[in-house]
């Protein structure tokens, strides 16, 4: 066997140095590659077709032709959402795992005695994008013409009209619980898997009515399959004008919820992908497509960041504890 022998051992070192350094240099790069280097999962912690899915496959389309990269959907429904939420508290803090919820997000601490993780602590706001009314629909040809039929029914005959959500403790069910405080009347809750599922029952005569962000719902609304009562905020909706808001309809003291939709992630996600995610999902939110989108949803296509994001959840949190004992929900 020969040997190559150098005349300059330290031409040698120094060369063995650099490539020595130009090695370590590439497995920095490669360690701090630039956020997102291969496909980013949202689990959407509900089935597929209510509000929280369809605002998020939205923004995961929008994500993907910004970045480049898949951002994909998956759906771990169950348990007023806790389950999908905990794979992601659980996952590896590195921007590749996701959870995508709304505004039932802040009302799981009234709901569950004792959940699997910290919802203040083991995950955190990246963003809040898309905002919008809630709606009380009704099947196109339900008896039911105005809010006004429906509460004179239910004050008639107490826990006779039936309304469906996603599950106890959902931000539908706390909403139509705030309705019937508000308007002196008691309801009948039938809880479904998800806000879809619910749909598909009032579709199907299954249950009186729903409440519904208008993102979930808009679809069989405007195929004229569902009509819409009443819907929550201050103005009507610019999509369907002719669709009073509460107070509108007659009743002062309900005011409704706007049901927000937004992004978290595992705590101890690298402050570089945060920022790049915030960036990403203002950029997406500024596009015509998504603000066309939006209005079509009879949405506010609005951007919080993190920080603002976070005041939001405290306030919601706030707002929320009230219902709850209002209603004296005992937590599960």
């Amino acid at each position: 066997m020969k040997y190559r022998v150098f005349s300059n051992p330290g031409k040698f070192l120094t060369a063995l140095l650099g490539t020595a350094t130009l090695l370590l240099g590439a497995g920095t790069a490669h360690a701090q590659e630039q956020w997102p280097a291969h496909p980013v999962r949202i689990i959407v912690p509900y089935g597929p077709g209510g509000a929280v899915d369809v605002a998020t496959r939205k923004i995961a389309q929008k994500l993907t032709e910004q970045t480049g990269q898949s951002f994909i959907v998956e759906n771990k429904p169950g348990a007023t959402g806790t389950i999908g939420v905990n794979y992601v508290a659980q996952a590896k803090p590195d921007g590749y795992t996701l959870v995508a919820n709304d505004t039932t997000y802040s009302l799981l601490p009234y709901i569950f005695k004792k959940l699997p993780f910290d919802p203040a602590h083991d995950l955190q706001p990246v963003a809040a994008f898309l905002f919008a009314p809630m709606a009380l629909a009704v099947n196109a040809d339900s008896p039911y013409k105005s809010l006004s039929d429906l509460l004179a029914k239910a004050k008639a005959a107490p826990g006779t009209v039936k309304f469906g959500s996603g599950g106890p403790g959902t931000t539908p069910h706390f909403a139509a619980e705030g309705l019937a405080i508000a308007a002196h009347v008691k309801f009948m809750h039938i809880p479904f898997k998800g806000a879809a599922e619910a749909t598909q029952a009032l579709l199907g005569h299954v249950i009186d009515f729903q409440f519904a962000s208008t993102t979930g719902i808009m679809g069989p609304v405007q195929g004229g399959n569902l009509r819409l009562l009443a819907v929550s905020g201050d103005t009507r909706l610019a999509v369907l004008p002719e669709v009073p808001t509460f107070a509108q309809a007659g009743v002062k003291d309900f005011h409704g919820v706007v049901n927000w939709t937004g992004l978290w992630a595992p705590k101890g996600t690298p402050p570089a992908v945060m920022n790049r995610l915030q960036s990403e999902i203002a950029k997406a939110m500024a596009s015509s497509d998504m603000q066309t989108f939006a209005h079509k949803m009879g949405a506010d296509p609005r951007y919080v960041d993190a920080k603002g994001f976070a005041r939001m959840l405290h306030d919601s949190g706030a707002m929320w504890s009230k219902v709850a004992h209002a209603i004296a929900f005992e937590k599960r």
